[in-house]
């Protein structure tokens, strides 16, 4: 099979490879469409994987080719998405159903074989089933939207409320969604350039300003789906009284805080909470089958956030085009194996 492996960091090549061998309780997926999230860029060109080589991709959906155990039969030629995260299932946060939480978990395309490649194997616990009208694009962004659900869950936004999102990536807008959906009055997508304006209008209800641009509002809810200094003192100054501040970014460096925004914090009383992935259990409701949910339903719509789709022999293009901003992008997407 051809996939991309990373050897070292900056290190990525198009190889041949075998194909995975199976496990009990695990299935062989032919990648249909996988998308590249942010975190791939300076996990491909400056961090590096786990170990090497190491085959990154987490976001990706196909089409279930082989089982290992017979009594798993029922899934072969069936169309999947992919939760990513492994739990080890017997930590204390597992064992409470808390998967996300796992204390010893294994990730696919970061800690294993992922989906930057023609097939991949699964754990059957992993794979959630698709409506045959879903496509394997929408499929793809499952994970995105999942991880965007879980956090604004944990803003608990009221009917009415104010929201800034401030990102204008995938997770960014995503989230501007879901607030919107959720009850939200007023959505605000702050982002770093004016080119992004055109997919908030697409997406009904939803505001966007650049971050260079004077804000005076105030919001009850803000998420920060960037990751920065930059970005959690802009949190903290946007937020109201009692606000309550969702991170959700992945920071690439250390976060500081200056004693007067931290000031802000205490005066504003303001509740700061983390977010983490996504929850998820096989065949029961979580973050991802109330996604699944919202595309039945066209309450979300992905392909307004998919800008971009290469195909597989074009990734490293992809990649260099994400990494250098070379044109402004939302969601890139790779297609395999002849998807249509």
């Amino acid at each position: 099979m051809k996939a991309y492996n990373l050897h070292a960091v900056n290190d990525i090549r198009y190889e041949n490879k075998e194909k995975p061998s199976l496990k009990e309780g695990w299935a062989l997926v032919k990648v249909k469409a996988a998308g590249i999230c942010s975190s791939d860029i300076p996990r491909i060109f400056e961090k590096g994987t786990y170990h090497f080589p190491t085959i990154p991709g987490h976001e990706f959906s196909g089409i279930v080719e082989e089982v290992y155990d017979k009594t798993d039969s029922e899934w072969t030629g069936k169309r999947v998405g992919i939760f990513p995260l492994i739990p080890c299932k017997k930590c204390t946060n597992c064992l409470r159903g808390k998967y996300e939480l796992c204390d010893n978990y294994d990730y696919i395309g970061s800690r294993r074989d992922g989906g930057f490649a023609e097939y991949v194997v699964v754990p059957i616990w992993n794979l959630i089933k698709l409506d045959d009208d879903i496509s394997y694009i929408e499929a793809a962004t499952i994970e995105p939207f999942a991880v965007a659900y879980h956090a604004i869950k944990q803003a608990e936004i009221k009917e009415g409320d104010d929201v800034a999102v401030i990102g204008s990536g995938m997770i960014g807008f995503a989230a501007a969604q879901w607030a919107k959906l959720n009850g939200a009055r007023n959505v605000l997508v702050i982002g770093r350039n004016n080119e992004k304006q055109e997919i908030a209008k697409k997406l009904n209800g939803i505001g966007y300003v650049c971050n260079n641009e004077k804000i005076e509002m105030v919001f009850n809810k803000v998420i920060d789906a960037v990751g920065t200094s930059e970005t959690v003192e802009l949190s903290i100054r946007l937020a109201d009284s009692e606000g309550r501040i969702i991170l959700i970014g992945n920071p690439q460096n250390d976060i500081f805080l200056r004693q007067k925004i931290y000031w802000r914090v205490l005066r504003k009383q303001l509740t700061l909470v983390g977010t983490w992935n996504s929850s998820y259990e096989s065949g029961t409701k979580s973050d991802w089958t109330e996604v699944l949910k919202g595309i039945r339903e066209k309450k979300i719509i992905p392909e307004l956030l998919v800008t971009d789709i290469y195909d597989q022999t074009e990734l490293l293009d992809a990649l260099e085009m994400m990494k250098t901003h070379k044109k402004s992008y939302c969601k890139v997407m790779t297609v395999w194996n002849n998807p249509n």
